[in-house]
């Protein structure tokens, strides 16, 4: 999730402690903000990018630490297309202006498939030329490519949430007639354009990932089965693996909003699965290790990924494990920690017997781990 931390694209001292202790809670891999592959391509003064050989050696810096935990570290990147030249989330992405310019946040202008501006009183963005879309091609090349050299093992390809290459991909954003609009076969195109040149500077033996809105927002036009025939083509291309969530873009279509309940891009991520025949990602409000486990069984998905969960417990993975009955899972944390729970543990072992209501809450003795009240509920 954008943190709205970084200085001209660079990450600081915020994304290492931010990112690190999801590695010494046992995440096994690890994503950090959107990365904008162009400097007008963030949504903020304060997103991050990776426009310039001068970022490498900021990512790198915190690429070598996860590695050093035992997690993978990954990247996403994209572009925010006409959702760019505003504030950040805590300002529910107010549209910059000439006032926000005199105190050093001066606006820009955000580019799309089509001039046609996000929403009431947002910029109206720049249409890109033929020339120009192979330009903004061309900067997902350098980026997987600087990417590759500040260490991650894992690149995404950010297609979702309303962002530039989902701006491609929608009617609702998409008006062009030639080449890269009018059926789905031209407004994927895009798509497939970034796909084939990230996959090709890319090294072979690392995965490429592709993260779309399987479904347009509230009144969008873009459906479950355009999703299913993008990850087809996105299979032939070389990419591993499709990463389910939906929304970002709103149109007046009479497609509803997707209820926000447990798990509830499960099914886009279990469909495009078995009818694209691609391995998948699911997220969306899945809390429980119970319920994460059940999906990976039931075969709907290949990994499972938290965002609002994972920041606000950080230890997760960890925990989830103790709870998922997982021998030795103190050794998901640093052995710095590790060690100490094993001491701790043996201590209680000699414990007299009814003694154990002296233990503090969570440390009795054979004890499974205990989670907080409502989070089996998956609520």
């Amino acid at each position: 999730m954008c943190q709205y931390r970084s200085v001209d694209g660079k990450p600081t001292d915020w994304h290492l402690v931010h990112l690190g202790k999801f590695a010494m809670g046992g995440a096994g891999m690890i994503f950090g903000d959107e990365t904008a592959v162009e400097a007008r391509g963030r949504k903020t003064h304060a997103c991050a990018g990776i426009y310039s050989d001068a970022h490498v050696p900021q990512y790198r810096r915190i690429t070598e630490f996860l590695k050093s935990l035992g997690a993978v570290p990954a990247i996403q990147l994209g572009h925010a297309g006409r959702k760019a030249s505003c504030h950040g989330a805590t300002r529910n992405w107010k549209p910059l202006t000439e006032e926000d310019a005199a105190v050093g946040l001066p606006p820009w202008t955000g580019i799309a498939p089509s001039p046609v501006p996000s929403g009431p009183g947002a910029h109206v963005p720049h249409e890109l030329s033929i020339s120009e879309i192979r330009d903004v091609i061309g900067s997902w090349r350098l980026a997987a490519q600087r990417a590759t050299d500040a260490g991650y093992d894992v690149c995404e390809i950010h297609g979702a949430h309303g962002y530039l290459i989902h701006q491609f991909l929608s009617p609702v954003a998409n008006k062009r007639t030639d080449a890269y609009g009018g059926d789905r076969a031209g407004r994927i195109r895009f798509a497939l354009e970034v796909a084939e040149v990230v996959r090709a500077a890319w090294p072979a033996d690392r995965p490429v990932f592709f993260r779309m809105s399987v479904v347009d927002g509230r009144g969008g036009e873009w459906v479950v089965e355009d999703s299913v025939a993008l990850s087809i083509e996105l299979k032939a291309r070389g990419i591993d693996m499709v990463d389910c969530s939906s929304g970002g873009l709103q149109g007046d279509s009479a497609f509803p909003l997707i209820p926000r309940v447990p798990g509830y891009h499960v099914s886009y991520a279990s469909r495009i699965r078995r009818e694209a025949g691609i391995k998948t990602i699911a997220v969306g409000l899945i809390t429980s290790p119970h319920h994460a486990e059940s999906i990976l069984q039931a075969g709907d998905a290949d990994l499972i990924a938290l965002a609002r969960g994972i920041m606000y417990e950080s230890d997760w993975p960890a925990h989830a494990a103790a709870c998922l009955g997982v021998p030795n899972h103190y050794d998901l944390f640093p052995p710095d920690y590790a060690y100490r729970f094993y001491a701790r543990d043996r201590t209680l072992s000699g414990y007299p017997r009814g003694c154990e209501a002296s233990i503090p809450h969570g440390f009795q003795k054979e004890v499974p781990y205990v989670w907080p009240a409502g989070r089996e509920s998956e609520d």
